[in-house]
């Protein structure tokens, strides 16, 4: 074949410059098959030494290197790591647990099921003077936390004792809660284009366990959205979520009209959309996302793009039952104190 008909094959690193770093988990186990030589394993009484916790710094070691074993693999190093080595009498083996915490834009799987082998691997070294008929067996991740996915389980799920001891942590959700969306703009209420941002409001919301009651289209303004909300808050709204009318634009006033009806403002979370979208685009910072109180309703103006909702309803959502539960004057759904 000519040199200039040579097909080109070519690697390119995951691009994450426009992913934003969430705190993430992921724990993973497997076994390791001793035999005969699984006495002398649990009993420390290998000749090179205690087995089982040179096992334990292998598996943090191959958690806390994996850029270097997977090529392109470019997340960074985890928070923490933590190796269990439990033995497993009845069966003559070892089952090995690793867990793994950071903020990443991407899971940690691969960090935990590296931390997995390295250590059933040390321990196969240990091991394959006494005992080469040693096997390898059910390595699997165990389940993966906190991205925009939620909580990931194996298909196989978790034992009694393994969730207890890792807790995996589901998102919290909105069960019942009664929600509105409120799109705003000129162009969709006259029919120039089909509105898609709320749309995508209510089916985040529907996901997170909600009711929406109320899917509102309005033109810009302040007047029309300020009389809206006031009357979806004296009708018992517990939530709601406008897109649209965040920008610089001459009609884009749904910050002003929330700030007409508002009791109270919650500056913290139009702080929070734009310090986290900032990951996504540097424009995050000409946005004028708002949010409020008005009387026990909270009311969140995001920006009108599709991918903007989308985006901020990722940064928002693991927030809206925390203060739910802080309006209805309720214990939070994990336990935690109220600020």
């Amino acid at each position: 074949m000519p040199l200039n008909q040579t097909p080109c094959v070519g690697f390119q690193m995951p691009d994450l410059r426009r992913e934003r770093p969430v705190q993430r988990r992921a724990v993973a186990t497997g076994e390791l098959q001793v035999g005969s030589a699984y006495s002398a394993l649990v009993e420390r009484r290998l000749p090179r030494g205690d087995a089982l916790l040179l096992a334990q710094v292998a598996g943090l070691q191959g958690a806390r290197n994996v850029a270097q074993l997977i090529p392109l693999h470019s997340l960074p190093t985890p928070d923490y790591v933590e190796l269990r080595c439990l033995p497993l009498p009845g069966e003559d083996a070892v089952r090995v647990y690793c867990e793994v915490t950071g903020t990443a834009c991407g899971s940690l799987a691969l960090e935990a099921l590296a931390g997995v082998n390295a250590a059933l691997l040390c321990l196969c070294d240990q091991l394959e003077v006494l005992q080469p008929a040693l096997c390898l067996r059910e390595v699997r991740l165990l389940f993966d936390e906190g991205g925009p996915q939620g909580l990931r389980i194996h298909p196989r799920g978790l034992d009694e004792d393994e969730r207890e001891h890792y807790l995996p942590q589901a998102a919290s959700g909105l069960a019942g809660a009664r929600c509105a969306v409120i799109t705003l703009s000129d162009r969709a209420q006259a029919g120039t284009y089909a509105d898609r941002s709320g749309p995508l409001l209510v089916e985040a919301l529907q996901a997170l366990g909600a009711v929406v009651a109320d899917v509102v289209l309005l033109p810009d303004g302040v007047e029309p959205l300020a009389t809206r909300l006031k009357a979806l808050a004296t009708a018992g709204a517990e939530l709601v979520l406008c897109t649209g009318g965040t920008g610089f634009g001459p009609r884009d006033l749904s910050p002003e009209a929330l700030r007409a009806v508002a009791d109270r403002p919650v500056p913290g979370l139009g702080e929070l959309l734009r310090s986290e979208s900032r990951h996504h685009t540097e424009l995050a910072w000409l946005s004028r996302a708002e949010a409020g109180l008005i009387g026990r309703c909270l009311v969140v103006t995001l920006p009108g793009s599709p991918r903007a909702v989308a985006q901020g309803m990722a940064i928002l959502g693991p927030l809206l039952a925390h203060a739910r539960a802080m309006l209805r004057g309720e214990p939070h759904p994990d336990g935690r104190n109220h600020a």
